[in-house]
């Protein structure tokens, strides 16, 4: 089954987050889970939105994983986290990996999967595939650099960057073994 995770970005919201995320969670294209990607709010401000956030997506009974404040998930007993490489490298994060039911990393290059998978990623995100303007002027990775990445590991590999909810490339994704995609401008700007 091909699946799609909702990445947020509060910055591209009309209105704030928590309504965008009830716009999301109760229509049509409803996500598979939400990641919170709020990297720039101080670990308070990101404690308080990933309560909101949750009681949202527990009446849609959508997952919600946290992004990058992991010590935070863990003091709220959040147990889904996605984490940048750099992180999931470290070793404080290490040891506390255990108290986790799912982990998953972003990852630039087939290596890098393959180093995630190896510290305990059970899923990543790779890209950018296309062209999007979160990275404006930076040519996406194309579909062989997909391909590549997944084919470098045995876990759920999902593709991010310039993709459409509409589901235009899906099939093409799919190809490449991809798991499911990811959608943030897509999901944030949604009516």
């Amino acid at each position: 089954m091909f699946r799609v995770l909702a990445i947020t970005n509060r910055h591209l919201c009309a209105g704030s987050l928590i309504e965008q995320l009830q716009i999301i969670c109760s229509g049509q294209r409803c996500p598979y889970a939400v990641i919170l990607r709020e990297k720039d709010l101080s670990a308070a401000a990101y404690g308080k939105l990933a309560q909101k956030a949750a009681a949202v997506c527990e009446v849609y009974q959508v997952p919600l994983i946290l992004h990058s404040f992991w010590q935070i998930a863990l003091a709220l007993d959040f147990r889904y986290i996605h984490l940048p490489l750099s992180v999931l490298q470290t070793e404080k994060f290490q040891r506390h990996k255990g108290a986790f039911r799912l982990i998953g990393a972003s990852v630039h290059s087939s290596e890098e999967a393959q180093e995630a998978a190896a510290l305990g990623a059970q899923y990543l995100t790779a890209g950018h595939i296309y062209a999007t303007n979160c990275k404006a002027g930076v040519p996406g990775r194309g579909l062989v650099w997909l391909q590549s990445v997944c084919k470098a590991v045995d876990i759920p590999v999902y593709a991010i960057g310039g993709i459409s909810p509409a589901g235009e490339q899906f099939a093409e994704l799919r190809q490449c073994g991809a798991a499911g995609a990811c959608i943030m401008g897509g999901f944030m700007l949604l009516k």
